[in-house]
C-alpha cells in the first residue's frame, strides 16, 4: 500500500529526479513534471493526495497552479517550494490556500513529514465528505466511524458475528461506543427485523428488576393489577442488550443465567415457563473476571456470556480517528444549532490527539459541541472537563503557539522579523508556524 500519491513539479529536472528517488524510497507513489502548464493539463485531482510545486517557474508559477487546483478541488493539499526567501510570497500563498511552504534547499525528512500530514488531511477530508453525504448509509463504517486499524478490525469482527446466533459480551470504557456495537450486531444480522431491547442494569431498581425482565401475572404482588410482559419476552425474534451488566443484582443473576441457558422465562406469580427466542448481548465497563473472583459477579454467568468477547477500544488507542470524529460531531452540531462550524488549526488538532479522553467518544462529542457553541476556552477551543488534568505537553504547545502568533502579528507577518524578535533561527520558526497552523492567523 502506498504512503500517498504525490505530484512533484519543478522546472529543474535534477530536483525532480532527486525527489522521485527519495519519496519513492520513502514509500510514496510519485509523479514528476518540469512544466507547470502540462501538469495542470494532465493532473487528475481525484488521483492525487498532494501536489508539491516550485513557486517560480517559466510560463506558469506555483501560485497559478495553487489557485487553479484550489478552484477545482479546494481540499487537495498543495505544498509550495521557494528558493527566494520571499516572506510576502509565502504569506500570499497561505492566504490562497496552500497547505504549507518550504524554503529551498529543504530537508528531505522534513518534506516527508509535511507530506504525511498532507496525505492524512486528504484522507480525512475524503472520509468526512463521504460521511457527511451519507453515502452507504446502511454500511457499518457510517456507524462505527474511524480509519484506524483497531476500528477496521472491530467492524470486520462485527460483520462476521452478526449472522451467528451466539451471545456476545462487549467490553470497553465508558463512552467508547459499546451500545453502537450491540446495535450493529443486531441490525446487520438475521434478527434485524425483531426488537432491539436495551436494558440498563444500573438504572432499574432492584425491587422491580425481576418483574421488568421476566414479567408478572395479575395479582403477583401488590399493585400488579394485570399481566405484564417482561422485556426478555418482548424482544422475541430480536436482541436483548444488557448494558452495565456488572450492576445486575447478585441475587437475580442465577435466574438470569437460567433464562439465558434454557431460553425460557418464568413470570412472577406463575409456575409456567415460556420459551423466548432472543439473542443476548451484554456490555460492561469493568473487568468481569476480576469481579467474579471477588464474589461480586457470578462466575458461571460470566463464563456463559464471555464465549465471544468484543473489546471496544478507547480513543487513546485510536488517536488517528480523533480529528475525523471531532469534525463529524462539530459539523452535526453546527447544522443543529445553525452556527458556523469551527476550523481546527494544526496546534488544536495536535492538542485534541494528545488528550487522554477518559470519557472517550462521548466526551469528544461534548467538546465539539461546546466549540460550536463558543463556550470553550478562546471561544472555540476544546477544553478539558472540570477536574481533568491538562497534559503538560498540551499546555506548553498552547503557550508557545500564542507567543509565536503575537510575534508574527507584531512583525506584520514577517517571519524574519519575528524570528529576530524571538531569538530563534528563521527555519526553526517556520517549522513551528507550520506545526501549529499559524500562517492563516498571522495577519
Amino acid at each position: 500500500m502506498t504512503r500517498g500519491r504525490i505530484t512533484f513539479i519543478d522546472d529543474e529536472p535534477q530536483l525532480c529526479r532527486a525527489a522521485a528517488e527519495w519519496l519513492g524510497v520513502s514509500g510514496f507513489t510519485i509523479a514528476t513534471f518540469t512544466d507547470a502548464r502540462r501538469a495542470m493539463a494532465e493532473i487528475v485531482p481525484a488521483d492525487c493526495d498532494c501536489i508539491v510545486t516550485d513557486v517560480r517557474m517559466p510560463g506558469s508559477t506555483g501560485i497559478d497552479l495553487l489557485r487553479h487546483y484550489h478552484a477545482v478541488e479546494p481540499e487537495l493539499p498543495v505544498v509550495l517550494l521557494t528558493g527566494h526567501g520571499d516572506v510576502a510570497l509565502a504569506v500570499d500563498a497561505m492566504r490562497a490556500g496552500a497547505h504549507d511552504f518550504l524554503e529551498k534547499p529543504y530537508d528531505a525528512d522534513h518534506l516527508v513529514a509535511v507530506l504525511d500530514r498532507a496525505v492524512e488531511r486528504r484522507r480525512l477530508g475524503r472520509e468526512l465528505v463521504r460521511l457527511r453525504r451519507g453515502d452507504r448509509a446502511d454500511d457499518l463504517d457510517t456507524r462505527l466511524v474511524g480509519l484506524s486499524p483497531v476500528i477496521a478490525d472491530l467492524r470486520r469482527t462485527i460483520l462476521q458475528l452478526a449472522d451467528v446466533d451466539v451471545d456476545v459480551l462487549i467490553t470497553g470504557e465508558t463512552g467508547a461506543g459499546k451500545e453502537v456495537v450491540a446495535r450493529a450486531l443486531h441490525d446487520f444480522g438475521g434478527r434485524a427485523a425483531g426488537q432491539f431491547v436495551a436494558i440498563n442494569c444500573a438504572a432499574i431498581p432492584e425491587t422491580v428488576f425481576e418483574s421488568e425482565i421476566f414479567g408478572h401475572a395479575a395479582g403477583a404482588f401488590t399493585g400488579a393489577v394485570g399481566e405484564r410482559l417482561g422485556k426478555f419476552e418482548f424482544a422475541r425474534g430480536g436482541t436483548v442488550f444488557l448494558d452495565e451488566i456488572e450492576s445486575m443484582p447478585l441475587a437475580l443473576q442465577a435466574k438470569v443465567l437460567r433464562a439465558i441457558q434454557e431460553r425460557k422465562v418464568e413470570p412472577l406469580g406463575t409456575n409456567a415457563s415460556r420459551a423466548i427466542d432472543v439473542r443476548f448481548v451484554a456490555a460492561t465497563k469493568v473487568d468481569l473476571a476480576s469481579e467474579s473472583e471477588a464474589g461480586r459477579f457470578r462466575s458461571d454467568l460470566y463464563f456463559r456470556l464471555s464465549t465471544v468477547e468484543l473489546d471496544v477500544p478507547p480513543l487513546r488507542r485510536r488517536r488517528e480517528d480523533i480529528p475525523l470524529l471531532y469534525a463529524l460531531f462539530a459539523s452535526a452540531a453546527a447544522q443543529r444549532f445553525r452556527l458556523a462550524e469551527p476550523r481546527l488549526d494544526a496546534a488544536e488538532r495536535d492538542a485534541l490527539m494528545a488528550r487522554e479522553w477518559p470519557g472517550n467518544v462521548r466526551e469528544l462529542k461534548a467538546a465539539a459541541e461546546r466549540a460550536v457553541l463558543g463556550v470553550g476556552r478562546g471561544g472555540g477551543e476544546p477544553h478539558a472537563p472540570e477536574g481533568e488534568a491538562v497534559p503538560l505537553a498540551e499546555r506548553v504547545a498552547r503557550f508557545e503557539a500564542d507567543i509565536i502568533l503575537q510575534a508574527l502579528r507584531a512583525a506584520g507577518g514577517s517571519t524574519a522579523a519575528a524570528a529576530d524578535q524571538l531569538g530563534v533561527p528563521r527555519r526553526t520558526l517556520n517549522e513551528k508556524i507550520a506545526r501549529y497552523g499559524l500562517r492563516d492567523h498571522a495577519l
